[in-house]
């Protein structure tokens, strides 16, 4: 690693971590407003900042010129930094450990929303505040976030770093400058949020309750301020269906609600957004009517429900208002399959993304039509436009890091002594930063009960399935480092 790549990212991360001391000063102020001892946090929280802010001096005159190699080094030791910004608060203000803390803030920050807690109404509203937080920062993605910051330094660089971070199956920008774009998208975050802690509030949730699950609900999170999240509010239709609503809403690829605002509705009528609101409204209406025959619950319950887990479950938020395992072998099968989905590219949610299973489906039916025509010149078309073979084959690649990765972490947890089903959902859960599971892990149950050095791998579960596999995979690449 060369010093000039070093300066670059050291400069990078501490434009982002002085930004974070920054937004630390959120849950400090909770934590005054609620008479909270704020001593230990408002210490570290300014140590943390004059850290960042001196380094950031320190290397304020140096021209920065991001290279691939720099770009993909600094959004890995980002992740670092957050876990352990985002462990210090928890470790000084909660009974838990160290791996358990920077668990905790690696939940947060990736938006899994795996907890370790078991009593979640216990914790200082300060760390209530905090979990949210995290989520709400890490949703729109750190990286957008500290693009919007690092284009002021260096604006040729910006877009190095977003390719770095993006999500999707390709980079689309919707402004000219990738700054302007990461501001937009910035400010459509805030609106959601506004939008949906308003309406809670008119559903009659308490301004700190509805404040604290807007920050999860947009992040598609999933940390809530209740020991039985969403299900604390059972008896309120209206806020559960509002939650549903924007849960959906932020499974949509933010740059479809950037053109929208300005007046362009191509974007909902993508094959991508089409295909996730089909499935959508399918699995919740197969799921309603399983819920119908297998209980005693009337329609309009049951409809609550069932779109409120669908929807849940297939942005990765992790709300729960039921123990779904309960509702029988078959909705079990069917919420499993919404958690591997995922959302749309370019959204907060994680999960496999709708588009690339669009084109993978895409992808076997040509190949079938290949076998039966062997002389027929055939494509893959998303939105009427053809797919190359590079995309084709960077989702594949993207399967197999995929299916990889939930192996090895189903295989070591299975070697450790965990059943199957405990096992594999662990993994996908974490993987895909969905937060809960099945079995041991399900809906009623948290995370609590596994070792240190399990929270650990865990936690780089999270951050790898956060980063897509390729930024991560790419540091263990001989040809990477040498190109580079």
């Amino acid at each position: 690693m060369d010093i000039h790549t070093l300066i670059n990212s050291a400069k990078f991360i501490s434009t982002v971590g002085t930004g974070l001391a920054l937004f630390f000063l959120i849950p400090i102020a909770t934590g005054l407003w609620y008479g909270e001892d704020m001593k230990p946090f408002i210490l570290f929280d300014l140590f943390f900042l004059l850290f960042n802010a001196v380094l950031f001096s320190a290397l304020a005159r140096r021209r920065m010129q991001m290279t691939v190699k720099g770009a993909i080094f600094s959004v890995n030791l980002i992740w670092l930094l957050l876990g352990i910004g985002g462990a210090i608060p928890l470790y000084l203000y909660t009974d838990v450990s160290p791996s358990g803390a920077f668990f905790e803030a690696i939940s947060g920050f990736t938006t899994t929303g795996a907890t370790i807690y078991t009593q979640i109404e216990e914790l200082p509203k300060s760390i209530l505040m905090l979990r949210s937080l995290m989520h709400w920062l890490g949703g729109m993605g750190i990286i957008v976030l500290g693009v919007g910051l690092f284009s002021l330094i260096n604006p040729t660089g910006s877009l190095t770093m977003f390719r770095a971070e993006s999500t999707g199956i390709q980079l689309e920008k919707a402004t000219p400058k990738i700054k302007d774009t990461a501001l937009w998208l910035w400010g459509i975050y805030f609106l959601f949020t506004a939008a949906n802690t308003l309406l809670l509030l008119v559903g009659g949730m308490g301004f700190f309750d509805a404040l604290n699950h807007a920050f999860s609900t947009i992040a598609t999170g999933g940390f809530s301020t209740r020991n039985l999240s969403m299900g604390y509010w059972n008896d309120a239709p209206f806020i559960l269906w509002t939650t549903t609503l924007f849960m959906l809403i932020s499974g949509v690829n933010f740059l479809v609600h950037l053109k929208a605002l300005r007046g362009d509705f191509s974007g909902w009528r993508s094959e991508e957004v089409r295909w996730y609101l089909g499935i959508f409204l399918l699995f919740s209406a197969v799921l309603t009517a399983l819920h119908l025959l297998n209980g005693s619950d009337g329609f309009a319950y049951s409809a609550t429900h069932a779109f409120f887990t669908v929807a849940s479950l297939l942005t990765t938020t992790g709300f729960t208002t039921l123990d779904y395992e309960l509702w029988g072998a078959a909705p079990v099968a069917l919420l499993m399959v919404a958690m591997l989905l995922g959302g749309n590219a370019g959204s907060t949610a994680g999960g496999m993304k709708t588009i690339r299973f669009v084109v993978l489906f895409k992808n076997l039916r040509t190949q079938l039509k290949q076998i039966l025509q062997p002389n027929a010149v055939v494509g893959i078309f998303i939105d009427r436009e053809r797919v190359g073979s590079e995309v084709v084959g960077r989702v594949s690649g993207f399967l197999l890091l995929f299916i990889a990765t939930n192996v090895l972490v189903t295989f070591y947890l299975f070697v450790r002594g965990y059943d199957p089903m405990t096992s594999i959902s662990t993994a996908v859960a974490c993987v895909s930063n969905i937060g809960p599971g099945f079995a041991l892990i399900g809906p009623s149950q948290n995370f609590h009960f596994y070792s240190d050095g399990d929270k650990l791998l865990l936690s780089a579960a999270m951050i790898i399935g956060r980063l897509e596999f390729y930024t991560v995979v790419l540091l263990f690449t001989r040809s990477f480092w040498k190109r580079y």
